[in-house]
């Protein structure tokens, strides 16, 4: 598993720790991919493109958000469906609103929610269920896998 952090932010910074013990707690081997505040957009996309093409690596994780500069979407989206831990893809969203399809990942948080209510007992088809927020990493697929 590759772990992608860009930035000096101490919640993504502790987020990626947490992430990092618990695979290697189950014995995943850990790749880490940190850089600065001033990365370029180009060599961030290099760096994608290399774990893309190696073998040994079988999931991305981009820790979100990225500094300002940088196309969070452009990145996202260079990292190969197959290997796109966190789900986050357009493809990944695309699977994952087309329900005739299983999404290779689906995001953590959303996908943590359903088990909850899963394990509680609750029945959500037939019912009214609010989301609250909107966006990409929470909010979208929650929606989308609450349909």
């Amino acid at each position: 598993l590759a772990v992608v952090l860009v930035g000096n932010r101490p919640d993504s910074a502790s987020y990626v720790r947490m992430k990092t013990r618990a695979a290697r707690n189950v014995g995943i081997r850990i790749i880490d991919c940190s850089f600065g505040d001033d990365v370029s957009e180009e060599e961030l996309l290099g760096c994608i493109d290399e774990l893309n093409a190696d073998p040994e690596v079988h999931g991305i994780l981009l820790q979100l958000p990225l500094p300002d500069g940088l196309d969070s979407r452009r990145i996202l989206d260079r990292i190969d469906v197959s290997k796109d831990a966190d789900g986050l893809s357009i493809t990944s969203m695309g699977q994952l609103a087309i329900r005739e399809t299983t999404p290779v990942a689906a995001p953590c948080t959303p996908s943590g929610c359903m088990a909850l209510l899963a394990r509680s007992g609750v029945e959500v088809a037939g019912r009214n269920c609010v989301v609250l927020g909107r966006s990409n990493i929470v909010g979208t697929p929650m929606a989308l896998m609450l349909q």
